[in-house]
């Protein structure tokens, strides 16, 4: 709550107050407006558009990553690779058993994780 001289202000005060300042809201000048608009247009030059020849990519890599998103998704992808290889190879226990033992060293092919074709169609 609001306070003059010690004492406090109660709600058709302070509302009192508020009106009178919005009665009394100044208008800008118009030396305001003009530096207003000279920041702006000062702002739009620093972010002027690259010409095409700034947009290419550069590099063997960089025209290579360019179609699926630059570096930054290179290297997603390259996690991604990395992590997966991890759990191919090596097999944490804990990955063996989430998957109920189906990545454990008993099996040598991926055939021997997917059922055959005639096993799809119900023959034996």
């Amino acid at each position: 709550m609001a306070e003059t001289a010690g004492k406090p202000l109660d709600e058709t005060e302070l509302e009192s107050l508020f009106s009178a300042a919005r009665a009394e809201a100044p208008d800008p000048s118009g030396a305001l407006f003009e530096r207003i608009l000279a920041d702006a247009d000062a702002q739009l030059a620093a972010r002027a558009v690259p010409t095409a020849a700034d947009t290419r990519p550069r590099g063997l890599f960089g025209g290579l990553f360019a179609g699926i998103g630059g570096w930054p998704a290179a290297v997603g992808l390259a996690a991604a690779a990395v992590t997966g290889l991890t759990i191919g190879v090596v097999t944490p226990d804990t990955v063996d058993s989430l998957s109920n033992g189906y990545l454990s060293a008993d099996w040598t092919t991926a055939e021997d994780l997917m059922p055959s074709y005639a096993g799809l169609l119900g023959e034996s």
